[in-house]
């Protein structure tokens, strides 16, 4: 076995909630008058809720003050979290749910390494609770990606080095996260267009060739 933990991204990996981020975002900017559309929400894949935030606010007329910011920030989690109430184990493909079994069987530990400060309740509603050996999310970091501390943690969190994990990325910021903390990686999407990213993916079933 080439590794002994596989570290997943949340967003974009496991499960997609883009659509639920863009439309939260969307109603926060539609109700100050800023314009937002698909193209500035690219801008957004990987960062943190607070960062977001503040690429939204580049179309502001106005300066908002830290308590301003913070107000916006909870009323579009609260969307956001209202959204995602959506979700069912419907929302997991059958692909990633086999891929993530096969890992298991072969005794790999499984963790999350997401900054999502709503990754629990997200895994929750696929079905996933008690799925994997650890969860490193937006709970428990201060820095975003391409920052390491994320997936720095969730090897902290299963007592592994970071040279016996795998991080499985779908953003550029996310492989070079991994890279930067001393990690592997294996690329969805644009990650697998990374200079940065170790191993470039199809689809999410490779993982079964490129971790065992």
């Amino acid at each position: 076995m080439k590794y002994k933990a596989v570290i997943f991204d949340l967003d974009g990996v496991i499960c997609f909630t883009d659509k639920y981020h863009y439309l939260a975002w969307k109603k926060m900017a539609d109700g100050m008058g800023i314009y937002f559309d698909e193209t500035i929400n690219n801008r957004l894949r990987g960062v943190s809720r607070m960062e977001s935030l503040e690429i939204i606010l580049e179309r502001c007329d106005k300066e908002l003050t830290q308590e301003e910011k913070q107000v916006l920030a909870e009323e579009k989690n609260k969307t956001y979290v209202e959204l995602l109430g959506q979700m069912t184990e419907k929302d997991l493909s059958s692909e990633v749910k086999e891929t993530l079994d096969s890992l298991r069987k072969s005794g790999l530990k499984l963790a999350i390494g997401s900054s999502s400060k709503n990754a629990k309740f997200i895994l929750e509603r696929l079905g996933l609770k008690d799925y994997f050996d650890a969860v490193s999310d937006g709970t428990n970091i201060s820095k975003s990606k391409p920052d390491p501390e994320v997936f720095i943690k969730a090897a902290e969190f299963l007592h592994m080095a970071p040279a016996d994990c795998l991080v499985v990325e779908d953003a550029k910021a996310g492989v070079e996260a991994a890279k930067a903390g001393g990690f592997d990686s294996a690329g969805l999407g644009e990650a697998a267009e990374s200079e940065a990213v170790t191993h470039a993916m199809n689809s999410f079933s490779d993982l079964i060739g490129i971790a065992l």
